[in-house]
């Protein structure tokens, strides 16, 4: 069946989708085997990115082994939801429904909140809310809670600290957006999530196009020419990117490297967690004496 794409996918982030998918699926097993765990929360949108990965773990590890959580807030779209379900039906997965309202509603409606209660802080305190829930509700499912953002989000900070971006392992973070939807494409992600205005539903109307003021397809290509090819400004202008773009972007990504890192530690003693004490997510306990 032809899809009919309101988008682009930039010729040089064009992957090998079979090679793609067999990795993801190594990847999410490999995982889940080295933490000793068999399954996986995930927060399913209704969106592409977390419609895409709900589709890679189903692949990798089996629909009975995947839980989908569908957490809405009040002000989220109707439609997202329905999309959500749409998934779900679709590949078969046990499923979740919780409202997050009362969660988010209760600390902002009290005075502890304060006054000034924008767009942006309720957004970022319900995506924290999903969290929160997905993370409690991996403890009776026993799995692990695998992420959803992608490689575009996370170059340009876009994304709610201990929120979306919070995850035990994170199988589409090396994706750009562009290079998810062309794997999603190949998974035959239903056609309303492929070709829907991409947002993070934070608040009525938010779109994410809209809030970084440039196309996700121009956003890619000149992330890749800046980041993996790690080309100049001035290589950058040449090859036809707008300079005003490019400072932008270039900004956006310094300003929030502090989000793709873990917290840093003050090293006082000579071995520190996180700097040099570092083992494998899982290694032998060792064995007591006697």
């Amino acid at each position: 069946m032809t899809v009919s794409l309101p988008f682009t996918l930039p010729d040089e982030l064009l992957i090998d989708t079979g090679i793609a998918r067999r990795i993801i699926s190594e990847f999410i097993r490999g995982q889940l085997t080295q933490t000793g765990f068999e399954r996986v929360v995930l927060n399913l949108s209704g969106g592409l990115d977390s419609a895409l990965v709900a589709f890679l773990a189903v692949e990798a590890i089996g629909a009975e082994n995947v839980m989908c959580l569908m957490l809405p807030y009040r002000t989220s779209s109707p439609d997202s939801r329905a999309d959500a379900e749409q998934v779900v039906r679709r590949l078969g997965t046990p499923s979740l429904a919780i409202d997050i309202s009362p969660i988010v509603d209760g600390y902002l409606e009290s005075s502890i909140a304060g006054k000034e209660i924008t767009q942006l802080r309720r957004g970022n305190l319900a995506a924290r809310a999903r969290m929160m829930v997905a993370f409690d509700q991996s403890v009776p499912w026993r799995g692990l809670v695998i992420g959803t953002g992608n490689k575009t989000e996370a170059l340009l900070g876009y994304s709610t600290n201990y929120g979306d971006n919070a995850c035990a392992f994170n199988p589409i973070g090396d994706l750009y957006k562009s290079q998810v939807r062309q794997l999603a494409i190949d998974v035959a992600v239903p056609q309303p999530i492929l070709v829907k205005a991409p947002s993070a539903d934070l608040w009525p109307g938010q779109t994410d196009e809209t809030e970084m003021g440039l196309a996700y397809e121009e956003l890619d290509r000149l992330l890749y020419w800046m980041v993996d090819r790690r080309h100049s400004r001035e290589q950058l202008i040449a090859a036809g990117f707008d300079g005003a773009a490019i400072d932008r972007v270039a900004r956006m990504v310094a300003l929030n490297e502090f989000k793709r890192q873990v917290p840093p530690v003050a090293k006082l003693t000579t071995r520190t967690p996180g700097v040099d004490y570092l083992y494998p997510r899982r290694r032998p306990i060792p064995r007591s004496g006697g």
